[in-house]
């Protein structure tokens, strides 16, 4: 198989994967973690593992696979790290929004959003809006939202994948969704 790492000259093949696979890389990366910058680093990460790890590639499966694979496991590793991180502290959020009896702040109710809202993903305008909304959220809580929303994956998985328990994840997404609404209220329904 050509593809194969030539052993008297490994960082040659390394070399040409870079060049075929790094572009497809990244793109799928900035897919899985929103941001450029950890998309290159994951992807980067990724080539520093194969260099470590070349002596392994069989050619069992295409070197494509091979990378995707090593990239996926970045990127759950991106996500396990990042929810370990220390978050901001849940409690200021909610003396904002919630009175000592746990009801909504007069002034801080949702809002009933447009009946048009529903076609709101649409709006090029509300993506980044939502994007920046999401930028705001503690690392494991857009960690949660991402793993959630955008890639569509179950609860078991994503408690799984952040080493997490269940009733953390369901709290962690509740927070989440609460801070994103009074986020997007406040960037883009009031503007």
């Amino acid at each position: 198989m050509q593809n194969l790492i030539d052993t008297s000259n490994p960082t040659a093949t390394i070399k040409n994967w870079v060049q075929l696979y790094s572009d497809s890389m990244c793109c799928w990366a900035l897919h899985k973690t929103s941001s450029e910058e950890t998309a290159k680093d994951l992807v980067q990460e990724s080539f520093l593992a194969v260099v470590q790890s070349s002596i392994k590639f069989k050619g069992e499966s295409s070197p494509k696979k091979w990378l995707f694979s090593i990239l996926n496991n970045k990127i759950n590793d991106h996500y396990r790290n990042s929810y370990r991180m220390p978050i901001v502290d849940s409690n200021k959020i909610f003396e904002t929004l919630f009175d000592t009896e746990e009801n909504w702040k007069n002034d801080q109710k949702p809002q009933q959003w447009a009946e048009d809202s529903e076609h709101i993903f649409d709006n090029l305008e509300f993506q980044t809006s939502l994007k920046n909304c999401m930028g705001k959220l503690p690392q494991n809580w857009h960690s949660a939202i991402q793993l959630k929303f955008m890639e569509e994956k179950n609860g078991e998985q994503i408690c799984q994948e952040l080493g997490i328990t269940n009733t953390n994840f369901w709290q962690i997404l509740h927070r989440a969704k609460l801070q994103l609404r009074k986020c997007i209220e406040v960037n883009w329904f009031k503007k």
